[in-house]
């Protein structure tokens, strides 16, 4: 990587993501908890609060902003009292991320017509935070020039259909860091992720974007005309008292797409920083698996009142006071609560949301 190039932190934001609902991690993460408000890898701290960290290293915290669903408001302002009140953006519905970037970028817009933001979700694992943060700064510094849409690409290592895909091309002469993009393709399918993966010059995509708020708004009004017209008539609102008033009037209009369907696919200004820091989105047990700590026999467990015997390869999560006996078995995911129980074999993995969705049949949404 080439040196860190000079950034302007007075003009530069962070938006942190962190309105989902997952159900990959059901039992310990459920509707009114998800999982990054958890510290599912047991380092001591949530997933949004790793985030918030990571980020405040190199930029101010008055400029590092949550936007998250509504009810979860009293957990964020509990997990981050450092940050202040009107940095915590309420959305009255999930709308996905098109709306929620939209919105905060339409009040940076209103503050600071310079602004120059990182997106980022609250629920990734990112290794190598320096590697990481210099990353962020060489694209700040990158975007802070020109209009552009650019995003973290990490390397590809296998067909992954969960995953956006970056077809790369040159770089970028005097931002050697940077990469042009030929194409951005969302979470193709599993052959299709084959082909692009033995075809080389493929990134896939972090989820971490960077880029002027006028760049974004500009492709929004480009590519998604309906959705940047209900923010742009109220924009005069937004950082004023009636503003959570009018948003709840927009929201209900909005359509509900992500970021990278509404523009990422069509614009033609999309470049590329290739990234080698450690990086995991952590969207299932098995990723889960890649980053715990591990006995002797590769079982990843996170309790010492946990006995496993004659078992391996497997994801061993308690999180009640019982003590927890395991004996003779392999590659099982076992998440043991104080209501609920979910084992499963690693390979029947993709069903944990067919077993969320089963238990809502039979039992309500007492256990979600």
């Amino acid at each position: 990587m080439k040196n860190t190039k000079p950034y302007q932190p007075s003009h530069s934001y962070v938006v942190i993501l962190a309105g989902g609902e997952d159900n990959n991690f059901w039992p310990i993460s459920r509707s009114n908890y998800p999982k990054q408000f958890l510290d599912i890898l047991n380092t001591g701290e949530t997933l949004i609060q790793a985030t918030l960290r990571r980020f405040q290293e190199f930029i101010p915290t008055e400029n590092i902003y949550v936007i998250t669903l509504e009810d979860y408001i009293p957990i964020v302002t509990e997990q981050l009292p450092k940050l202040a009140q009107e940095n915590i953006i309420s959305e009255p519905e999930r709308k996905n991320t098109a709306a929620s970037i939209t919105y905060i970028s339409s009040k940076l817009n209103q503050l600071d017509k310079d602004a120059n933001l990182i997106v980022a979700p609250a629920d990734h694992i990112i290794g190598d935070e320096k590697t990481f943060q210099d990353n962020c700064k060489n694209g700040l510094h990158f975007t802070a020039k020109y209009d552009v849409l650019l995003t973290l690409g990490i390397e590809a290592t296998h067909p992954d259909s969960k995953y956006g895909y970056i077809h790369f091309g040159h770089e970028i002469v005097g931002d050697e860091d940077v990469l042009e993009v030929y194409q951005f393709i969302e979470k193709p399918d599993v052959d299709t992720s084959r082909m692009f993966l033995e075809a080389g010059n493929i990134l896939w995509n972090s989820g971490v974007f960077i880029w002027k708020v006028s760049a974004l708004l500009q492709a929004m009004a480009e590519f998604q005309p309906s959705i940047f017209q209900l923010f742009d008539k109220v924009k005069r609102s937004l950082n004023t008292s009636i503003e959570r008033s009018v948003i709840k009037q927009v929201y209900q209009k909005c359509a509900s797409i992500s970021i990278e369907y509404a523009i990422m696919e069509y614009a033609r200004n999309v470049y590329v920083i290739p990234s080698n820091f450690k990086w995991n989105d952590l969207g299932t047990w098995t990723h889960a698996y890649e980053r715990f700590q591990k006995d002797s026999l590769s079982n990843a467990m996170n309790d010492s009142n946990i006995i496993a015997k004659d078992s391996s390869n497997c994801v061993i999560q308690s999180h009640d006071k019982k003590l927890f006996v395991i004996g003779g078995v392999h590659d099982l995911i076992i998440v043991n609560t104080p209501d609920a129980l979910m084992v499963c074999h690693k390979n029947k993995e993709s069903e944990v949301k067919e077993y969320f969705n089963a238990v809502k049949q039979e039992k309500g949404n007492s256990y979600l």
